[in-house]
């Protein structure tokens, strides 16, 4: 139990740190002029080799982590949020934040 909790508070706080600390940078980005237009957007995202090897890590993991949530029926319906946070939050919050959801225990109700 105290390491299912311990795992749990951990899991929330990455989750928190996933959401803070790349959007700290993705608000400097939009600040200095950047856009999610797909050729502005892409063409930073892919400006170099080392750009192009962690766009393309982080979206193949986003992938494959959405086939995962899409194959977990046993989390039900609302495993669904998992998919869009992913895309329009960012994977390094969707993913530590599906898990928390998922390893929280069952309500007394359900």
């Amino acid at each position: 139990m105290t390491s299912n909790r311990a795992s749990r508070v951990l899991l929330l706080v990455l989750a928190l740190l996933g959401l803070l600390v790349p959007w700290s940078y993705n608000l400097q980005y939009f600040a200095a002029g950047g856009s999610v237009l797909p050729g502005a957007f892409f063409g930073s995202a892919f400006a170099n080799p080392l750009t192009t090897a962690i766009t393309l890590d982080v979206y193949l993991a986003a992938g494959g982590f959405s086939v995962g949530v899409a194959g977990d029926r046993q989390a039900g319906r609302w495993r669904w949020w998992a998919i869009p946070a992913t895309f329009l939050v960012g994977l390094s919050f969707a993913l530590p934040a599906y898990l928390w959801w998922r390893t929280a225990e069952p309500s007394a109700s359900g």
